[in-house]
Protein backbone atom coordinates (compact mmCIF):
# COMPACT_ATOMS: atom_id res chain seq x y z
CA UNK A 1 0.00 0.00 0.00
CA UNK A 2 1.33 3.43 -0.96
CA UNK A 3 1.70 5.70 2.09
CA UNK A 4 1.37 9.47 1.98
CA UNK A 5 1.51 12.11 4.66
CA UNK A 6 -1.86 13.33 5.88
CA UNK A 7 -2.22 17.05 6.55
CA UNK A 8 -4.76 18.04 9.19
CA UNK A 9 -5.30 21.50 7.71
CA UNK A 10 -8.28 22.13 5.48
CA UNK A 11 -7.37 22.25 1.81
CA UNK A 12 -8.51 25.54 0.36
CA UNK A 13 -10.20 25.08 -3.02
CA UNK A 14 -10.68 28.14 -5.21
CA UNK A 15 -12.69 27.59 -8.39
CA UNK A 16 -11.75 30.40 -10.80
CA UNK A 17 -13.38 30.75 -14.18
CA UNK A 18 -11.09 28.77 -16.47
CA UNK A 19 -11.07 28.29 -20.24
CA UNK A 20 -14.03 29.11 -22.48
CA UNK A 21 -12.50 32.43 -23.58
CA UNK A 22 -13.91 32.18 -27.11
CA UNK A 23 -17.36 31.17 -25.85
CA UNK A 24 -17.28 33.94 -23.27
CA UNK A 25 -16.67 36.56 -25.94
CA UNK A 26 -19.45 35.11 -28.10
CA UNK A 27 -21.97 35.32 -25.28
CA UNK A 28 -20.84 38.83 -24.36
CA UNK A 29 -21.17 40.05 -27.95
CA UNK A 30 -24.53 38.34 -28.46
CA UNK A 31 -25.99 39.87 -25.28
CA UNK A 32 -24.65 43.38 -25.90
CA UNK A 33 -26.94 46.30 -26.71
CA UNK A 34 -28.46 46.00 -30.16
CA UNK A 35 -28.19 42.19 -30.22
CA UNK A 36 -31.10 39.77 -29.68
CA UNK A 37 -29.27 37.55 -27.18
CA UNK A 38 -28.06 33.95 -27.29
CA UNK A 39 -28.90 30.37 -26.28
CA UNK A 40 -26.14 28.40 -24.53
CA UNK A 41 -26.52 24.63 -24.71
CA UNK A 42 -24.37 21.81 -23.38
CA UNK A 43 -24.33 18.63 -21.29
CA UNK A 44 -25.20 18.67 -17.62
CA UNK A 45 -22.53 20.22 -15.42
CA UNK A 46 -20.45 21.69 -18.26
CA UNK A 47 -20.49 25.23 -16.82
CA UNK A 48 -23.30 26.94 -18.73
CA UNK A 49 -24.51 28.94 -15.72
CA UNK A 50 -20.98 30.00 -14.75
CA UNK A 51 -20.22 31.09 -18.32
CA UNK A 52 -23.37 33.20 -18.49
CA UNK A 53 -22.70 34.69 -15.05
CA UNK A 54 -19.25 35.79 -16.20
CA UNK A 55 -20.61 37.15 -19.49
CA UNK A 56 -23.27 39.38 -17.88
CA UNK A 57 -21.24 40.35 -14.82
CA UNK A 58 -21.89 44.01 -14.02
CA UNK A 59 -24.90 44.26 -16.36
CA UNK A 60 -28.38 45.23 -15.19
CA UNK A 61 -30.46 42.12 -15.81
CA UNK A 62 -33.44 40.13 -14.55
CA UNK A 63 -33.09 36.39 -13.91
CA UNK A 64 -35.45 33.44 -13.95
CA UNK A 65 -34.77 29.73 -13.40
CA UNK A 66 -36.75 26.66 -14.36
CA UNK A 67 -37.24 24.01 -11.69
CA UNK A 68 -38.73 20.49 -11.81
CA UNK A 69 -41.13 21.28 -8.96
CA UNK A 70 -42.84 24.18 -10.74
CA UNK A 71 -43.27 22.75 -14.24
CA UNK A 72 -47.02 22.34 -13.73
CA UNK A 73 -47.63 25.95 -12.61
CA UNK A 74 -48.23 28.60 -15.32
CA UNK A 75 -45.61 31.37 -15.33
CA UNK A 76 -44.02 29.85 -12.21
CA UNK A 77 -40.51 30.90 -13.24
CA UNK A 78 -41.70 34.52 -13.64
CA UNK A 79 -43.57 34.67 -10.31
CA UNK A 80 -41.22 37.34 -8.92
CA UNK A 81 -41.62 39.52 -12.01
CA UNK A 82 -45.37 39.25 -12.76
CA UNK A 83 -48.61 39.80 -10.81
CA UNK A 84 -50.59 36.76 -9.62
CA UNK A 85 -52.88 36.22 -12.62
CA UNK A 86 -51.86 37.38 -16.07
CA UNK A 87 -52.35 36.45 -19.72
CA UNK A 88 -49.48 35.74 -22.08
CA UNK A 89 -50.16 38.97 -23.98
CA UNK A 90 -50.17 41.02 -20.79
CA UNK A 91 -47.00 39.28 -19.53
CA UNK A 92 -45.17 40.29 -22.73
CA UNK A 93 -46.30 43.89 -22.21
CA UNK A 94 -45.19 43.96 -18.59
CA UNK A 95 -41.74 42.55 -19.38
CA UNK A 96 -41.04 44.55 -22.52
CA UNK A 97 -39.13 47.07 -20.42
CA UNK A 98 -36.62 44.46 -19.25
CA UNK A 99 -33.52 45.03 -21.36
CA UNK A 100 -31.65 41.85 -20.46
CA UNK A 101 -33.23 38.63 -19.19
CA UNK A 102 -31.16 35.60 -18.11
CA UNK A 103 -33.06 32.31 -18.28
CA UNK A 104 -31.32 29.42 -16.50
CA UNK A 105 -32.38 25.76 -16.88
CA UNK A 106 -34.85 26.70 -19.61
CA UNK A 107 -35.51 23.01 -20.31
CA UNK A 108 -37.34 22.91 -16.94
CA UNK A 109 -39.69 25.84 -17.67
CA UNK A 110 -43.45 25.32 -17.53
CA UNK A 111 -45.19 25.66 -20.89
CA UNK A 112 -46.53 29.16 -20.18
CA UNK A 113 -43.10 30.45 -19.13
CA UNK A 114 -41.51 28.83 -22.18
CA UNK A 115 -44.06 30.51 -24.43
CA UNK A 116 -43.38 33.84 -22.74
CA UNK A 117 -39.63 33.50 -23.32
CA UNK A 118 -40.30 32.70 -26.97
CA UNK A 119 -42.61 35.72 -27.37
CA UNK A 120 -40.06 38.04 -25.75
CA UNK A 121 -37.46 36.81 -28.24
CA UNK A 122 -39.86 37.36 -31.15
CA UNK A 123 -40.87 40.79 -29.83
CA UNK A 124 -37.22 41.86 -29.87
CA UNK A 125 -37.16 44.53 -27.17
CA UNK A 126 -35.63 42.21 -24.57
CA UNK A 127 -32.21 40.62 -24.97
CA UNK A 128 -32.25 36.99 -23.81
CA UNK A 129 -29.43 34.81 -22.52
CA UNK A 130 -30.84 31.30 -22.20
CA UNK A 131 -29.20 28.13 -20.79
CA UNK A 132 -30.48 24.70 -21.92
CA UNK A 133 -29.14 21.25 -21.01
CA UNK A 134 -28.53 18.74 -23.81
CA UNK A 135 -30.05 15.28 -23.85
CA UNK A 136 -33.24 16.07 -21.92
CA UNK A 137 -36.79 16.96 -23.05
CA UNK A 138 -37.09 20.65 -23.90
CA UNK A 139 -40.36 22.65 -24.32
CA UNK A 140 -41.02 23.26 -27.99
CA UNK A 141 -41.19 27.03 -27.45
CA UNK A 142 -37.65 26.94 -26.05
CA UNK A 143 -36.10 24.72 -28.73
CA UNK A 144 -37.62 26.95 -31.42
CA UNK A 145 -35.51 29.83 -30.10
CA UNK A 146 -32.56 28.47 -32.06
CA UNK A 147 -34.16 26.05 -34.52
CA UNK A 148 -36.42 28.91 -35.63
CA UNK A 149 -33.36 31.19 -35.80
CA UNK A 150 -34.68 33.73 -33.32
CA UNK A 151 -31.44 33.52 -31.33
CA UNK A 152 -27.94 32.30 -32.16
CA UNK A 153 -26.77 29.19 -30.32
CA UNK A 154 -23.46 28.55 -28.55
CA UNK A 155 -22.98 24.79 -28.01
CA UNK A 156 -20.56 24.04 -25.17
CA UNK A 157 -18.41 20.93 -25.30
CA UNK A 158 -17.16 19.33 -22.07
CA UNK A 159 -14.19 21.23 -20.66
CA UNK A 160 -11.05 19.72 -22.26
CA UNK A 161 -8.38 18.01 -20.23
CA UNK A 162 -5.93 20.93 -20.41
CA UNK A 163 -8.46 23.39 -18.99
CA UNK A 164 -9.61 20.88 -16.39
CA UNK A 165 -5.96 20.49 -15.37
CA UNK A 166 -5.53 24.26 -15.05
CA UNK A 167 -8.64 24.40 -12.87
CA UNK A 168 -7.55 21.55 -10.60
CA UNK A 169 -4.02 22.93 -10.37
CA UNK A 170 -5.47 25.84 -8.37
CA UNK A 171 -6.38 23.23 -5.73
CA UNK A 172 -2.82 21.91 -5.64
CA UNK A 173 -3.74 18.44 -6.95
CA UNK A 174 -1.01 16.19 -8.32
CA UNK A 175 -1.24 15.26 -12.03
CA UNK A 176 -2.25 11.61 -11.66
CA UNK A 177 -5.18 12.67 -9.48
CA UNK A 178 -6.11 15.33 -12.04
CA UNK A 179 -6.07 12.69 -14.76
CA UNK A 180 -8.28 10.37 -12.72
CA UNK A 181 -10.78 13.13 -11.99
CA UNK A 182 -10.89 14.17 -15.63
CA UNK A 183 -11.47 10.59 -16.83
CA UNK A 184 -14.24 10.12 -14.28
CA UNK A 185 -15.99 13.46 -14.74
CA UNK A 186 -15.45 13.95 -18.49
CA UNK A 187 -15.85 17.71 -18.25
CA UNK A 188 -18.79 17.62 -15.82
CA UNK A 189 -17.73 20.52 -13.61
CA UNK A 190 -20.56 20.07 -11.14
CA UNK A 191 -19.48 16.50 -10.48
CA UNK A 192 -15.85 17.60 -10.38
CA UNK A 193 -16.49 20.23 -7.70
CA UNK A 194 -18.64 17.80 -5.74
CA UNK A 195 -15.99 15.06 -5.74
CA UNK A 196 -13.11 17.33 -4.75
CA UNK A 197 -15.17 18.94 -1.98
CA UNK A 198 -16.20 15.52 -0.66
CA UNK A 199 -12.62 14.26 -0.76
CA UNK A 200 -11.45 17.34 1.09
CA UNK A 201 -14.11 16.97 3.79
CA UNK A 202 -13.47 13.25 4.27
CA UNK A 203 -9.68 13.43 4.30
CA UNK A 204 -9.51 11.55 1.00
CA UNK A 205 -6.97 14.03 -0.36
CA UNK A 206 -3.54 13.29 1.09
CA UNK A 207 -0.29 15.21 0.87
CA UNK A 208 2.46 13.94 -1.41
CA UNK A 209 5.64 14.96 0.44
CA UNK A 210 7.98 15.07 -2.57
CA UNK A 211 6.05 17.71 -4.49
CA UNK A 212 3.82 19.34 -1.84
CA UNK A 213 0.68 18.41 -3.79
CA UNK A 214 -2.50 16.52 -2.95
CA UNK A 215 -3.31 13.01 -4.18
CA UNK A 216 -6.44 10.89 -4.26
CA UNK A 217 -6.03 7.17 -3.76
CA UNK A 218 -9.06 5.09 -2.88
CA UNK A 219 -12.77 4.73 -3.66
CA UNK A 220 -15.13 7.32 -5.08
CA UNK A 221 -17.18 9.15 -2.42
CA UNK A 222 -20.85 8.18 -2.73
CA UNK A 223 -22.06 11.80 -2.79
CA UNK A 224 -25.51 13.02 -3.78
CA UNK A 225 -24.17 14.14 -7.18
CA UNK A 226 -22.56 10.74 -7.80
CA UNK A 227 -25.86 9.05 -6.95
CA UNK A 228 -27.70 11.48 -9.24
CA UNK A 229 -25.41 10.56 -12.14
CA UNK A 230 -25.93 6.86 -11.41
CA UNK A 231 -29.73 7.10 -10.93
CA UNK A 232 -30.68 7.12 -14.66
CA UNK A 233 -28.54 4.02 -15.19
CA UNK A 234 -30.24 2.11 -12.39
CA UNK A 235 -33.67 3.39 -13.43
CA UNK A 236 -33.28 1.84 -16.90
CA UNK A 237 -31.81 -1.42 -15.59
CA UNK A 238 -34.00 -4.35 -14.60
CA UNK A 239 -32.85 -7.08 -12.23
CA UNK A 240 -30.83 -8.93 -14.87
CA UNK A 241 -29.25 -5.74 -16.17
CA UNK A 242 -28.33 -4.59 -12.64
CA UNK A 243 -26.64 -7.89 -11.85
CA UNK A 244 -24.62 -7.67 -15.08
CA UNK A 245 -23.65 -4.07 -14.38
CA UNK A 246 -22.45 -5.03 -10.91
CA UNK A 247 -20.43 -7.95 -12.27
CA UNK A 248 -18.78 -5.64 -14.79
CA UNK A 249 -18.12 -3.02 -12.11
CA UNK A 250 -16.37 -5.46 -9.80
CA UNK A 251 -14.45 -7.10 -12.67
CA UNK A 252 -12.67 -3.81 -13.44
CA UNK A 253 -10.04 -3.18 -14.55
CA UNK A 254 -10.23 -6.46 -16.50
CA UNK A 255 -12.98 -6.99 -19.10
CA UNK A 256 -15.37 -9.90 -18.97
CA UNK A 257 -15.89 -12.21 -21.96
CA UNK A 258 -19.18 -12.37 -23.84
CA UNK A 259 -19.43 -16.08 -23.08
CA UNK A 260 -19.64 -15.35 -19.34
CA UNK A 261 -22.69 -13.10 -19.63
CA UNK A 262 -26.31 -13.20 -20.80
CA UNK A 263 -26.30 -12.08 -24.44
CA UNK A 264 -29.87 -10.70 -24.36
CA UNK A 265 -29.01 -8.54 -21.35
CA UNK A 266 -25.83 -7.32 -23.02
CA UNK A 267 -27.73 -6.30 -26.14
CA UNK A 268 -30.12 -4.19 -24.07
CA UNK A 269 -27.26 -2.58 -22.14
CA UNK A 270 -25.36 -1.85 -25.34
CA UNK A 271 -28.46 -0.28 -26.90
CA UNK A 272 -28.68 2.02 -23.86
CA UNK A 273 -25.02 3.02 -24.26
CA UNK A 274 -24.08 1.57 -20.87
CA UNK A 275 -21.45 -0.96 -21.97
CA UNK A 276 -18.65 -1.19 -24.50
CA UNK A 277 -18.05 -4.40 -26.44
CA UNK A 278 -14.48 -4.70 -27.72
CA UNK A 279 -13.34 -6.11 -31.04
CA UNK A 280 -12.27 -9.35 -29.37
CA UNK A 281 -15.54 -9.89 -27.53
CA UNK A 282 -14.64 -8.32 -24.20
CA UNK A 283 -17.18 -6.24 -22.27
CA UNK A 284 -16.60 -3.20 -20.05
CA UNK A 285 -18.73 -0.40 -18.67
CA UNK A 286 -18.94 2.54 -21.04
CA UNK A 287 -18.49 5.39 -18.51
CA UNK A 288 -15.58 5.40 -16.03
CA UNK A 289 -17.81 6.81 -13.29
CA UNK A 290 -20.37 4.02 -13.38
CA UNK A 291 -18.13 1.20 -12.17
CA UNK A 292 -16.66 3.29 -9.36
CA UNK A 293 -20.12 4.52 -8.32
CA UNK A 294 -21.61 1.01 -8.36
CA UNK A 295 -18.78 -0.25 -6.16
CA UNK A 296 -19.13 2.72 -3.80
CA UNK A 297 -22.89 2.20 -3.36
CA UNK A 298 -22.87 -1.62 -3.11
CA UNK A 299 -23.63 -3.20 0.24
CA UNK A 300 -21.00 -5.20 2.12
CA UNK A 301 -22.41 -8.60 1.21
CA UNK A 302 -22.66 -7.78 -2.49
CA UNK A 303 -19.09 -6.45 -2.39
CA UNK A 304 -17.79 -9.62 -0.75
CA UNK A 305 -19.61 -11.77 -3.30
CA UNK A 306 -18.36 -9.92 -6.37
CA UNK A 307 -14.86 -8.72 -5.45
CA UNK A 308 -11.97 -10.59 -7.05
CA UNK A 309 -8.35 -10.82 -5.94
CA UNK A 310 -6.00 -7.97 -6.95
CA UNK A 311 -3.28 -10.43 -8.00
CA UNK A 312 -5.36 -11.44 -11.02
CA UNK A 313 -4.10 -8.23 -12.67
CA UNK A 314 -0.48 -9.42 -13.07
CA UNK A 315 -0.67 -10.82 -16.63
CA UNK A 316 -2.87 -7.94 -17.79
CA UNK A 317 -0.43 -5.40 -16.35
CA UNK A 318 2.44 -7.11 -18.16
CA UNK A 319 0.48 -6.99 -21.43
CA UNK A 320 -0.23 -3.30 -20.88
CA UNK A 321 3.47 -2.61 -20.30
CA UNK A 322 4.37 -4.56 -23.45
CA UNK A 323 1.94 -2.44 -25.49
CA UNK A 324 3.61 0.74 -24.23
CA UNK A 325 7.07 -0.64 -25.01
CA UNK A 326 6.00 -1.52 -28.55
CA UNK A 327 4.94 2.09 -29.06
CA UNK A 328 8.32 3.32 -27.81
CA UNK A 329 10.12 0.92 -30.15
CA UNK A 330 8.10 2.23 -33.11
CA UNK A 331 8.71 5.86 -32.07
CA UNK A 332 4.95 6.30 -31.72
CA UNK A 333 3.51 7.46 -28.40
CA UNK A 334 -0.09 8.05 -29.30
CA UNK A 335 -2.59 7.22 -26.57
CA UNK A 336 -2.74 3.61 -25.41
CA UNK A 337 -5.49 2.35 -23.04
CA UNK A 338 -3.97 1.69 -19.61
CA UNK A 339 -6.87 0.63 -17.36
CA UNK A 340 -4.87 -1.82 -15.25
CA UNK A 341 -2.13 0.58 -14.19
CA UNK A 342 -4.66 3.34 -13.63
CA UNK A 343 -6.74 1.01 -11.45
CA UNK A 344 -3.76 -0.02 -9.31
CA UNK A 345 -2.95 3.65 -8.78
CA UNK A 346 -6.53 4.65 -7.96
CA UNK A 347 -6.89 1.81 -5.45
CA UNK A 348 -3.69 2.86 -3.68
CA UNK A 349 -2.01 -0.46 -4.50
CA UNK A 350 1.75 -0.62 -5.20
CA UNK A 351 2.68 0.04 -8.84
CA UNK A 352 5.67 -2.16 -9.83
CA UNK A 353 8.74 -0.06 -10.57
CA UNK A 354 9.26 -1.74 -13.97
CA UNK A 355 5.79 -0.72 -15.07
CA UNK A 356 6.02 2.74 -13.50
CA UNK A 357 9.23 3.63 -15.34
CA UNK A 358 7.69 2.70 -18.70
CA UNK A 359 4.63 4.84 -17.91
CA UNK A 360 6.95 7.69 -16.88
CA UNK A 361 9.00 7.43 -20.08
CA UNK A 362 5.91 7.23 -22.27
CA UNK A 363 4.39 10.28 -20.56
CA UNK A 364 7.65 12.25 -20.81
CA UNK A 365 7.95 11.61 -24.53
CA UNK A 366 4.33 12.68 -24.98
CA UNK A 367 5.19 15.97 -23.25
CA UNK A 368 3.18 15.13 -20.13
CA UNK A 369 6.07 16.03 -17.87
CA UNK A 370 4.32 16.38 -14.53
CA UNK A 371 2.56 13.06 -15.07
CA UNK A 372 5.90 11.47 -15.96
CA UNK A 373 7.43 12.72 -12.71
CA UNK A 374 4.47 11.39 -10.74
CA UNK A 375 4.77 7.91 -12.29
CA UNK A 376 8.50 7.83 -11.55
CA UNK A 377 7.77 8.70 -7.92
CA UNK A 378 5.17 5.92 -7.76
CA UNK A 379 7.84 3.45 -8.89
CA UNK A 380 10.28 4.75 -6.29
CA UNK A 381 7.65 4.32 -3.58
CA UNK A 382 7.15 0.70 -4.60
CA UNK A 383 10.90 0.10 -4.89
CA UNK A 384 13.00 2.81 -3.19
CA UNK A 385 16.32 3.34 -4.87
CA UNK A 386 15.26 1.93 -8.25
CA UNK A 387 17.88 3.38 -10.62
CA UNK A 388 15.64 3.47 -13.71
CA UNK A 389 12.86 5.39 -11.96
CA UNK A 390 15.40 7.77 -10.41
CA UNK A 391 17.00 8.44 -13.81
CA UNK A 392 13.61 9.07 -15.39
CA UNK A 393 12.69 11.50 -12.61
CA UNK A 394 15.97 13.37 -13.13
CA UNK A 395 15.29 13.66 -16.89
CA UNK A 396 11.79 15.02 -16.33
CA UNK A 397 12.75 17.59 -13.71
CA UNK A 398 15.64 18.79 -15.86
CA UNK A 399 13.32 19.34 -18.84
CA UNK A 400 11.07 21.33 -16.54
CA UNK A 401 14.04 23.54 -15.59
CA UNK A 402 14.01 22.34 -11.99
CA UNK A 403 17.08 20.08 -11.80
CA UNK A 404 20.35 21.01 -10.12
CA UNK A 405 22.11 17.82 -11.23
CA UNK A 406 25.13 17.41 -13.46
CA UNK A 407 23.63 15.41 -16.35
CA UNK A 408 23.00 16.64 -19.89
CA UNK A 409 19.51 18.09 -19.53
CA UNK A 410 20.36 19.72 -16.22
CA UNK A 411 23.20 21.54 -18.00
CA UNK A 412 20.78 22.51 -20.79
CA UNK A 413 18.43 23.99 -18.20
CA UNK A 414 21.30 26.26 -17.09
CA UNK A 415 21.90 27.34 -20.70
CA UNK A 416 25.11 25.29 -21.08
CA UNK A 417 24.38 23.59 -24.41
CA UNK A 418 27.91 22.32 -24.97
CA UNK A 419 27.94 20.87 -21.47
CA UNK A 420 24.56 19.33 -22.18
CA UNK A 421 25.80 17.68 -25.37
CA UNK A 422 28.82 16.32 -23.55
CA UNK A 423 26.63 14.96 -20.79
CA UNK A 424 24.16 13.14 -23.04
CA UNK A 425 24.58 9.39 -22.88
CA UNK A 426 23.09 6.39 -24.64
CA UNK A 427 22.93 5.22 -28.24
CA UNK A 428 19.20 4.61 -28.59
CA UNK A 429 17.12 6.69 -30.98
CA UNK A 430 15.81 9.08 -28.35
CA UNK A 431 19.26 9.78 -26.89
CA UNK A 432 20.62 10.56 -30.39
CA UNK A 433 17.62 12.74 -31.13
CA UNK A 434 18.31 14.87 -28.03
CA UNK A 435 21.11 16.57 -29.99
CA UNK A 436 18.51 17.76 -32.52
CA UNK A 437 16.32 19.09 -29.75
CA UNK A 438 19.33 21.00 -28.40
CA UNK A 439 19.94 22.60 -31.79
CA UNK A 440 22.94 20.49 -32.91
CA UNK A 441 21.57 18.26 -35.69
CA UNK A 442 25.07 17.47 -36.97
CA UNK A 443 25.68 15.45 -33.81
CA UNK A 444 22.87 13.07 -34.86
CA UNK A 445 23.86 12.72 -38.52
CA UNK A 446 23.60 9.08 -39.65
CA UNK A 447 22.40 7.92 -36.22
CA UNK A 448 18.64 8.30 -36.68
CA UNK A 449 16.36 5.91 -38.66
CA UNK A 450 16.58 7.01 -42.30
CA UNK A 451 13.39 8.65 -43.56
CA UNK A 452 11.86 8.68 -40.09
CA UNK A 453 10.32 11.74 -38.50
CA UNK A 454 13.33 12.33 -36.24
CA UNK A 455 15.71 12.26 -39.23
CA UNK A 456 13.45 14.65 -41.17
CA UNK A 457 13.50 17.05 -38.23
CA UNK A 458 17.31 16.87 -38.07
CA UNK A 459 17.71 17.47 -41.82
CA UNK A 460 15.30 20.44 -41.81
CA UNK A 461 17.12 22.01 -38.87
CA UNK A 462 20.52 21.49 -40.50
CA UNK A 463 19.26 23.28 -43.66
CA UNK A 464 17.56 26.06 -41.69
CA UNK A 465 14.34 25.25 -43.58
CA UNK A 466 11.44 26.75 -41.63
CA UNK A 467 8.70 25.19 -43.75
CA UNK A 468 10.28 21.74 -43.43
CA UNK A 469 10.61 22.22 -39.68
CA UNK A 470 6.89 23.00 -39.48
CA UNK A 471 6.11 19.86 -41.50
CA UNK A 472 8.32 17.79 -39.21
CA UNK A 473 6.53 19.30 -36.23
CA UNK A 474 3.19 18.23 -37.68
CA UNK A 475 4.45 14.68 -38.14
CA UNK A 476 5.82 14.62 -34.58
CA UNK A 477 2.52 15.82 -33.14
CA UNK A 478 0.65 13.20 -35.15
CA UNK A 479 2.76 10.50 -33.46
CA UNK A 480 2.07 11.94 -30.02
CA UNK A 481 5.39 13.79 -29.47
CA UNK A 482 3.84 17.10 -28.46
CA UNK A 483 6.93 18.53 -26.76
CA UNK A 484 9.16 17.60 -29.70
CA UNK A 485 6.61 19.20 -32.06
CA UNK A 486 6.56 22.39 -29.98
CA UNK A 487 10.36 22.51 -30.12
CA UNK A 488 10.41 22.00 -33.91
CA UNK A 489 7.91 24.84 -34.41
CA UNK A 490 9.98 27.05 -32.08
CA UNK A 491 13.10 26.30 -34.13
CA UNK A 492 11.10 27.17 -37.26
CA UNK A 493 10.37 30.63 -35.82
CA UNK A 494 14.08 31.46 -36.06
CA UNK A 495 14.48 29.78 -39.45
CA UNK A 496 11.64 31.55 -41.28
CA UNK A 497 12.46 34.64 -43.29
CA UNK A 498 8.81 35.58 -43.72
CA UNK A 499 7.58 37.30 -40.51
CA UNK A 500 4.05 35.99 -41.05
CA UNK A 501 5.27 32.41 -41.30
CA UNK A 502 7.37 32.95 -38.18
CA UNK A 503 4.34 34.24 -36.26
CA UNK A 504 2.30 31.21 -37.31
CA UNK A 505 5.07 28.86 -36.16
CA UNK A 506 5.21 30.73 -32.86
CA UNK A 507 1.46 30.32 -32.37
CA UNK A 508 1.70 26.59 -33.01
CA UNK A 509 4.70 26.22 -30.71
CA UNK A 510 2.93 28.08 -27.90
CA UNK A 511 -0.27 26.05 -28.31
CA UNK A 512 1.68 22.79 -28.05
CA UNK A 513 3.96 23.98 -25.25
CA UNK A 514 0.83 24.88 -23.30
CA UNK A 515 -0.03 21.16 -23.21
CA UNK A 516 3.42 20.04 -22.02
CA UNK A 517 2.96 20.63 -18.30
CA UNK A 518 5.71 23.09 -17.55
CA UNK A 519 8.34 22.13 -20.15
CA UNK A 520 11.34 24.48 -20.11
CA UNK A 521 13.81 23.37 -22.76
CA UNK A 522 16.33 25.44 -24.74
CA UNK A 523 14.32 25.25 -27.96
CA UNK A 524 11.32 26.81 -26.24
CA UNK A 525 13.36 29.61 -24.71
CA UNK A 526 13.01 31.68 -27.87
CA UNK A 527 9.27 32.14 -27.39
CA UNK A 528 9.49 35.58 -25.80
CA UNK A 529 7.58 38.84 -25.94
CA UNK A 530 10.39 40.92 -27.43
CA UNK A 531 8.30 42.01 -30.43
CA UNK A 532 5.87 44.00 -28.26
CA UNK A 533 5.98 47.57 -27.06
CA UNK A 534 6.38 48.23 -23.33
CA UNK A 535 2.66 49.08 -22.99
CA UNK A 536 1.67 45.94 -24.93
CA UNK A 537 3.87 43.76 -22.72
CA UNK A 538 2.27 45.34 -19.63
CA UNK A 539 -1.26 44.68 -20.87
CA UNK A 540 -0.42 41.17 -22.11
CA UNK A 541 1.07 40.28 -18.72
CA UNK A 542 -2.14 41.39 -16.96
CA UNK A 543 -4.31 39.51 -19.48
CA UNK A 544 -2.18 36.41 -18.99
CA UNK A 545 -2.76 36.71 -15.22
CA UNK A 546 -6.51 36.41 -15.86
CA UNK A 547 -7.66 40.04 -15.72
CA UNK A 548 -10.52 41.07 -18.00
CA UNK A 549 -10.21 44.03 -20.38
CA UNK A 550 -12.23 46.19 -18.00
CA UNK A 551 -10.10 45.22 -15.01
CA UNK A 552 -6.93 46.03 -16.98
CA UNK A 553 -8.42 49.36 -18.04
CA UNK A 554 -9.25 50.28 -14.42
CA UNK A 555 -5.80 49.25 -13.22
CA UNK A 556 -3.89 51.21 -15.88
CA UNK A 557 -6.36 54.14 -16.14
CA UNK A 558 -7.10 53.39 -19.78
CA UNK A 559 -10.31 52.98 -21.72
CA UNK A 560 -11.57 49.46 -22.39
CA UNK A 561 -11.31 50.18 -26.12
CA UNK A 562 -7.63 51.12 -25.77
CA UNK A 563 -6.91 47.90 -23.90
CA UNK A 564 -8.71 45.91 -26.58
CA UNK A 565 -6.75 47.63 -29.34
CA UNK A 566 -3.42 46.91 -27.60
CA UNK A 567 -4.36 43.26 -27.13
CA UNK A 568 -5.43 42.95 -30.77
CA UNK A 569 -2.09 44.38 -31.89
CA UNK A 570 -0.26 42.02 -29.52
CA UNK A 571 -2.17 39.01 -30.87
CA UNK A 572 -1.27 40.04 -34.41
CA UNK A 573 2.44 40.43 -33.63
CA UNK A 574 2.63 37.19 -31.66
CA UNK A 575 0.48 35.16 -34.02
CA UNK A 576 -1.90 34.31 -31.16
CA UNK A 577 -5.64 34.03 -31.73
CA UNK A 578 -6.79 34.77 -28.17
CA UNK A 579 -5.57 35.25 -24.59
CA UNK A 580 -5.55 31.51 -23.93
CA UNK A 581 -1.95 31.30 -25.19
CA UNK A 582 -0.70 34.33 -23.26
CA UNK A 583 0.25 32.65 -19.95
CA UNK A 584 2.51 30.29 -21.85
CA UNK A 585 4.13 33.10 -23.78
CA UNK A 586 4.80 35.16 -20.68
CA UNK A 587 5.96 32.26 -18.51
CA UNK A 588 8.58 30.85 -20.87
CA UNK A 589 12.23 31.72 -20.17
CA UNK A 590 13.57 34.82 -21.87
CA UNK A 591 17.15 33.60 -22.40
CA UNK A 592 18.05 32.51 -25.90
CA UNK A 593 19.70 29.10 -26.28
CA UNK A 594 23.47 29.12 -26.55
Amino acid sequence: MTIYEQDAKTLELPWPFTGREAELELVRRSSAAGRPGVVVTGPVGCGKTRLITEAVRGADCARITGTPESRGLPFAAFAHLLPGTVSLHRAVQLLSGVRLLVVDDAHLLDEASAALVHQLAAHGSTRLVVAVTDGVPVPGAVSRLWTGELLPRVALEPLPREDTGRLLATAGLEPLTMGRLHRMCRGDLRLLRDLVAALRRSGGLIRVPECDEWAWRGPVPATATVRDRLAPVLHRAGAGERETLDRLAFAEPLPLALDDLDLDVLERLEADGLIHVGDLGSVTLAHPLHGAALRATAGRLRTLRLTGAPDRCGPALAAERAALERGLARQDVRGVPTPVGDWLLSEGLPVPAGYAVVRARYSRLRGELREAAAWAREGLRAMPGDACCADELDLVTAQMGESTGADGWAAAARGDIEGALAGLTGDDVFACYDAVRLGRPERAAGRLPAGGVFARHAEALARGDGAALDRAAGALAERGFLLFAAEAHAQAVRAHRDPRAARLSRTRAVALARRCQGARTPALAGLVLGELTARQRQIVALAAAGLSNREIADKLTLSVRTVGNHLYSAYTRLGASDRGALPWLTDLPESEPA
